[in-house]
């Protein structure tokens, strides 16, 4: 096996799912940048959720250099990431009802917000019900999601429904079912996932639209710059005092 060969297919696979979306989301990437905008002109704060690995393109648009300074991010306890023990338990979290509501009613979005949800399957109880409350609070919401699952597995919410039939716009990653591009005959198990190459990219492709429409409305964009570059950290300190009623992720 020549393991050069299969890095070389999976760079392909990637390249192939960013040119998709990229072509084939193109007018849903400029609804969503601009859906951001209009937030951000009108006074609104942004807020990224993510389950488990999803949390990573979450985590991704949050307190970045060359990213929007508005973007925070929305903590669920034990689903954000593989730190929590076991890591199990996440995935098992997804899958309770009640528990996005509790976080959204205990958390400072309300009506007049934006919340980007990130759920590869979109059929868990935790984003499904994450975006109808949400909405029902009055924000606006994004997902990001694969719709290829919508018709290739059953939901998991009571309702029957996904993540995408509660959004305003939905984000197709174009991803396979099961996440995983590569197979060979030698090994049992597909692997190589593309997700979070594709959704981080996809996510980032909408915060540029965002900062050139509030730019084309004479709005500067809060945008952070890198603290490892000169005058990065005074630059981030006076973004961060102009909208400081709307960032969260700073005492």
């Amino acid at each position: 096996m020549s393991e050069g060969k299969l890095a070389g297919q999976f760079f392909d696979a990637a390249i192939g799912l960013l040119q998709q979306v990229r072509d084939e989301d193109a007018g849903e990437i400029e609804a969503a940048g601009t859906l951001i905008a209009d937030t951000v002109a009108a006074g609104g704060r942004l807020f990224a959720f993510g389950a488990g690995h999803s949390s990573l393109a979450a985590q991704d648009v949050v307190y970045r250099a060359g990213g929007l300074a508005l973007m925070n991010l929305l903590v669920v306890p034990g689903v954000v990431g593989v730190d929590v023990m076991p890591a199990t338990l996440g995935s098992a979290l997804e899958r309770v009802d009640g528990l996005a509501s509790v976080v959204l009613e205990s958390s400072p979005a309300r009506s007049g917000d934006l919340l980007v949800i990130i759920s590869l399957s979109g059929r868990n109880a935790l984003p499904v019900e994450m975006a109808m409350s949400a909405r029902t609070l009055g924000l606006k919401v994004i997902g990001v999601t694969s719709v290829a699952y919508t018709t290739e597995t059953k939901s998991r919410h009571t309702s029957g429904t996904y993540l995408k039939d509660h959004c305003d716009i939905v984000l197709d990653s174009r991803i396979p079912v099961g996440d995983a591009e590569l197979t060979v005959d030698t090994i049992e198990a597909p692997f190589a996932p593309a997700s979070t190459v594709v959704t981080s990219a996809l996510l980032q492709a909408v915060m540029a639209t965002a900062a050139g429409a509030l730019a084309d409305r004479g709005i500067e964009p809060p945008l952070l710059r890198s603290g490892n570059v000169d005058g990065g950290h005074e630059w981030n300190n006076q973004v961060m005092t102009q909208y400081r009623d709307r960032i969260f992720y700073q005492h």
